[in-house]
């Protein structure tokens, strides 16, 4: 939420105020995806708390984002400040490194970007980054490029690996996409990367929920053998 829209907050309905935060956050994250390319920019946070909004920039490399002596990330925090009209000290940025760049399709849509903009053949580029995927970690691996790619006449190339779902609420929470527009020389290429993420009980990883599908079989406790009570034989003789 902006400065200017926070004094408004009585007013606002709340789907005026969900429609300027969403504006809000896909022009922040346009502006950082257009910036921070070369520094493998991953995705945007952004946290409002009653005393400032708080910008949290996730990248491969933050020390690039930090720049010397942190003048980078002051020159991006005095852009966000100005375009969204916040006071001094209401916003701050801060930079994160992603935990394992391998399960982040932002990052591996960037790398894909940057290898078929250097002159690598679309194949040898999509076949390494499926490759590094699945190595660290991934269920499942998709890459997609289309366009002008050898001749004049356009046509899309499909990369798989592994498993991978497409449809349900398991994709929306498993599936990690992203797209990416490569300018070449002969025409844009269109560059889609999605990862099947893993199932991780702590969620650092991946989604904590399990799969529906995946079924655990319990071994049994062992249960104690209980010895049979032996009948004693009736007692002989008088009274």
């Amino acid at each position: 939420l902006t400065a200017a829209d926070s004094t408004m907050q009585a007013n606002i309905s709340k789907k005026r105020k969900f429609v300027a935060d969403g504006v809000f956050y896909a022009e922040l994250n346009e502006l950082l995806t257009r910036e921070l390319a070369e520094e493998g920019y991953a995705g945007v946070e952004v946290r409002v708390t009653p005393m400032r909004t708080e910008i949290i920039i996730r990248a491969t490399r933050t020390q690039n984002v930090l720049g010397e002596k942190g003048r980078r990330i002051r020159e991006l925090t005095s852009v966000v400040q100005k375009r969204f009209a916040f006071t001094d000290g209401a916003v701050e940025l801060y930079a994160e490194r992603v935990a394992n760049k391998g399960l982040c399709a932002q990052a591996q849509a960037e790398s894909l970007k940057y290898k078929l903009i250097g002159g690598l053949a679309v194949r040898r580029a999509c076949y390494g980054v499926l490759r590094f995927i699945m190595e660290s970690g991934a269920k499942g691996a998709e890459v997609i490029v289309s366009g002008k790619l050898r001749a004049q006449r356009a046509k899309a190339m499909k990369f798989q690996d592994g498993y991978m779902i497409k449809t349900g609420a398991v994709a929306e929470m498993y599936v990690d996409k992203a797209v990416r527009h490569v300018l070449m020389r002969q025409g844009v290429l269109g560059v889609v990367v999605e990862i099947m993420l893993p199932h991780d009980p702590t969620g650092k990883m991946g989604p904590k929920t399990p799969l529906s599908d995946v079924i655990q079989i319990v071994e049994p406790k062992d249960e104690p053998v209980m010895s049979m009570p032996v009948d004693e034989p009736p007692a002989m003789g008088g009274y």
